[in-house]
């Protein structure tokens, strides 16, 4: 996510963002065509749940909501526009989240959270996935929404982020077994009531923190994105789009309150919150069992979750079709944009943190119950102190990274001042 100075909007080359609407007609009509097989093949939750993933992916692109970004720019230079996002989203998914989890159903539907033990795999976990984020240069979603965007160099990320993924399952046994709390959710502790005011109340003292902590740096609070009223613009001489939500770029606030509309969807759909890399996970064992390699017999796939989503077709997995969902809707708002345009030069070093950027996220997000979705936003919006751990461990982890970066050639972005 990038951190606009001093609240004027950037100047945008119009050669850059030329829009054909060519393109954009087709990438939209393979997502109608995905939706109505999914929905006559399997279900139309799965239909449903699609349609939302490719809704996430238009919502990340065009806000530009990333996770890494967002915590490198405050560790670096203090600017919390996207954490003070992150709360929001956090708060908005919240008040809906927990009156529905302390009424178990919705519509008929069983609602169940994301609520896992707090212990030392967590935290590890977390940390690992933090030092990933920076050096692999991006998140979960972040990871995907860029692939989608055209990034070529989130695709070495990624392909390695699954990699990390397999790799964190064969160890899941080791550190399962390490010191852990009970999984422990405050909706089922305290009530949907009293847990609410207390997590709207953390979310404001770290929004409050932020602001204090950016105003002592730079005097004066800047915007992550600019405003809405922009005046329209003509694209590339092609097609006249008036107002920008069709074509970004979208404020952080438009972006926060899109992610808690995809993950209170994807719970009253689907019956429990967002996740993103468990899907890594499973088309990695995929990848492995077809190489021979026998994945099904370790302790993680012998679950019987897991032992069915490996027989059966990444299709029947909702997390997985969430995830293309993500990369074709990152897809449609790129086009749109007119910003799609792969760049396949990559230097040494920014390959080599790729690489084992990628393998630290998937390795982290597995051994801690999740990455920045799974484990931090669903984990936190479902009540659960698991989250709170892995933001603390993940936080830490991104200290660490940002630190990294520039041995690998990786720019550590800082805002311009009104000096």
């Amino acid at each position: 996510m990038t951190t606009q100075a001093l609240r004027q909007p950037s100047p945008i080359a119009i050669e850059s963002r030329a829009l054909v609407p060519g393109p954009a007609a087709i990438t939209g009509l393979l997502i109608v065509l995905a939706a109505w097989y999914l929905n006559a093949v399997i279900s139309w939750r799965q239909a449903a749940l699609f349609v939302v993933g490719a809704w996430a992916g238009v919502v990340l692109y065009h806000a530009a909501f990333g996770f890494t970004s967002a915590w490198r720019v405050f560790i670096a230079d203090r600017r919390g526009a996207g954490l003070r996002a992150q709360m929001l989203m956090l708060a908005v998914t919240c008040v809906v989240f927990f009156p529905l989890l302390a009424s178990g159903t919705f519509m008929g539907q069983p609602l169940r959270g994301s609520v896992s033990p707090i212990g030392v795999g967590v935290a590890a976990g977390a940390f690992i996935f933090g030092v990933g984020m920076q050096l692999g240069g991006g998140c979960a979603s972040g990871t995907l929404f860029s692939v989608g965007g055209g990034s070529t160099r989130m695709l070495i990320t990624l392909f390695f982020f699954i990699i990390g993924s397999v790799i964190g399952t064969a160890h899941m046994g080791w550190w399962t077994a390490l010191p852990a709390w009970a999984a422990t959710s405050i909706v089922t502790k305290w009530g949907a009531w009293p847990a609410l005011a207390a997590s709207l109340a953390l979310f404001g003292a770290i929004a409050w923190i932020t602001m204090a902590a950016e105003r002592s740096r730079h005097g004066q609070l800047i915007e992550g994105s600019p405003a809405l009223s922009e005046p329209p613009r003509t694209i590339g001489g092609r097609w006249r789009v008036e107002g920008r939500w069709l074509t970004g770029p979208w404020p952080l606030v438009a972006g926060a309150i899109g992610l808690a509309v995809v993950n209170i969807a994807t719970l009253t759909i689907g019956g429990r919150p967002w996740g993103v890399t468990s899907a890594f996970a499973l088309w990695g064992a995929k990848w492995f069992a077809a190489l021979g390699i026998d994945v099904a017999s370790w302790s993680y796939w012998t679950a019987p979750a897991q032992a069915n989503a490996l027989k059966s077709s990444v299709l029947m997995d909702v997390t997985s079709v969430m995830d293309f969902g993500i990369i074709l809707g990152a897809l449609l708002a790129a086009i749109l944009a007119g910003r799609f345009a792969p760049a396949w030069k990559v230097s040494g070093r920014s390959l080599a943190a790729a690489v084992i950027g990628g393998l630290l996220l998937g390795y982290g997000a597995r051994i801690a119950y999740g990455c920045n979705i799974g484990a931090y936003f669903s984990g936190i919006a479902s009540g659960s102190l698991h989250g709170w751990l892995w933001l603390v461990a993940a936080f830490l982890g991104n200290i660490a990274g940002t630190s990294l970066r520039p041995m690998f050639d990786l720019n550590v972005e800082k805002t311009r001042t009104a000096c």
